[in-house]
């Protein structure tokens, strides 16, 4: 945890250091936006015992809250960026299980080299709320109870990272992160236990890379009242790539991330997201989810 708590007091140092040279700013200068989303969704299906073309009663729920607020100074750009998401779903004679949990939080602080280019400083948050199993396997500590493969910091990926960030246009940017750190914090001792996460051993809850990150993120209202937003990933292992049997496809981490919102009234929106992983760490094989959900929406913007 002391190598954590160093990277992190490196980012804050960084950004003071910088703030400083931007002393000669007046608040005529800044410029500050905010926008917020919540919202909630429900879907629901019933099937009497009798009928004939087959089907299970189910239904499903959840919420999410989007924040993002960008500040601007003469010489600085700062983003911060909040997204929060639970669902479930309960099948006839399955139970209730979850189909979306994510608590995921980036900021970043730019140091402006000129329209398009920023010196940047960012830090990223991504975990889960609530236990995750595998339905497909039995845990080898409590046979009758599926295999729980994930919790509450159980893992949390922690990505601090410095480089150079492109911004050609208001809703595209990439960052280029040459110096990063990614952690891999998994504090559940279950599973931590169990190895799993590419830790070095059981019972280990801290693991370090150093990294070569890209993102590329996309955002932007196609229409009045639709929006799509595109997020893609890429973390490059730079000691794994370099060790025996590592090789460069179990060395890169891929991670996409689609949302198309399409709002039918002021409040009432239709929501389709799709996710695609693929991180050697975790499974060899890539991870796919998508959701496609009707809902209540609430948004507030402020420019």
């Amino acid at each position: 945890m002391k190598k954590l708590l160093i990277t992190n007091l490196f980012v804050l140092t960084f950004s003071v250091v910088f703030a400083q040279g931007d002393s000669t700013s007046t608040p005529k200068q800044r410029k500050v936006k905010h926008n917020f989303q919540a919202g909630f969704n429900l879907n629901q299906s019933t099937f009497s015992d009798n009928w004939t073309s087959g089907g299970f009663n189910s239904y499903a729920f959840g919420g999410f809250t989007n924040y993002v607020a960008k500040f601007k100074t003469k010489n600085w750009d700062f983003t911060s960026d909040l997204q929060i998401q639970l669902g479930f779903q309960e099948i006839q004679n399955e139970g209730r299980r979850k189909n979306a949990d994510r608590l995921f939080y980036d900021f970043k602080a730019g140091y402006m080299i000129n329209k398009k280019w920023n010196f940047f400083a960012s830090m990223n948050f991504l975990s889960q709320f609530i236990e995750g199993y595998d339905h497909k396997t039995k845990s080898a500590i409590e046979p009758s109870k599926d295999s729980l493969i994930s919790a509450l910091f159980a893992p949390a990926y922690l990505t601090s990272s410095i480089g150079l960030e492109y911004k050609p246009l208001e809703y595209l940017w990439m960052r280029f992160g040459a110096g990063t750190l990614r952690q891999t914090i998994v504090l559940d001792e279950r599973i931590s236990n169990a190895g799993l996460y590419g830790l070095k051993k059981p019972g280990d809850k801290l693991r370090n890379q150093a990294v070569l990150q890209f993102i590329a993120n996309f955002d932007k209202n196609l229409a009045q009242n639709v929006n799509l937003k595109l997020r893609y990933m890429s973390n490059f292992d730079y000691i794994k790539a370099t060790e025996l049997g590592g090789g460069m496809e179990n060395s890169i981490v891929h991670i996409f991330n689609a949302n198309l919102t399409l709002k039918a009234t002021k409040y009432i929106s239709t929501n389709l997201q799709i996710n695609v992983i693929k991180d050697p760490d975790q499974d060899k094989n890539t991870q796919f989810s998508q959701i496609l959900s009707l809902g209540v929406v609430y948004s507030l913007s402020r420019e």
